[in-house]
């Protein structure tokens, strides 16, 4: 009964905050009601005993993606009315993907409830009670599939040493560390003392 009206409740919570998302005005309203989506729908991950999931959109999504929306909203100026002009245009193009995908929706939630084509089939490990959720998907990871799973981390390692050589811009005119020069300089020149009188001051010929 409980977990009933807990289901209810944070799927009422998700279904109006999405749609809070889209309608509005204020981006920054926006991604605040983004961020409540993203939690009601971490409840409903731990409702249905996938708390490893749930953890990963509370983590990643509200306290990485979301955050940096927000973030990216306040700091850049932007034109959002200009942005707004056309909306109504593609309402219409909105609606039909929207009803399609409902429909999408509908037919597997009904498929899977009368036991689909993949109803006879070898399911995945489940998680017993001596074994939760997490230990479940670790050991699938980094048992099963710890060859692909580390080859999935060095392909994004790849993209990411690509993105910031193709971003990478260096500036005429700047000057920058020599590496090579400071470790082979001659130890005996490299500092030379120099006696200063006291209150007397250095002039800029002498500092040369």
């Amino acid at each position: 009964m409980l977990q009933g009206i807990a289901f209810y409740i944070l799927a009422a919570v998700a279904v109006v905050s999405a749609l809070l998302v889209v309608t509005a005005r204020n981006p920054v309203h926006s991604v605040l009601w983004l961020i409540l989506a993203f939690f009601s729908s971490a409840g409903l991950f731990v409702l249905l005993g996938a708390e490893f999931l749930a953890m990963l959109l509370v983590v990643v999504y509200v306290g990485a993606v979301a955050v940096l929306f927000l973030f990216v909203v306040m700091m850049l100026d932007v034109d959002f009315v200009r942005l707004r002009e056309g909306y109504a245009r593609y309402l219409p193009l909105a609606a039909i993907v929207a009803g399609v995908l409902l429909i999408e929706m509908i037919m597997i939630a009904l498929v899977t409830v009368n036991g689909g084509a993949a109803a006879d089939s070898t399911g995945p490990a489940v998680a017993t009670p001596q074994m939760s959720n997490v230990e479940a998907i670790g050991r699938v990871l980094y048992t099963d599939y710890v060859y692909i799973f580390q080859a999935a981390g060095i392909v994004l390692l790849i993209a990411m040493i690509g993105a910031i050589v193709l971003t990478l811009r260096h500036k005429p005119g700047v000057r920058r560390q020599n590496i090579h020069n400071q470790v082979g300089r001659d130890r005996k020149t490299a500092m030379e003392v120099k006696s200063v009188v006291t209150g007397a001051g250095v002039t800029p010929e002498e500092l040369l």
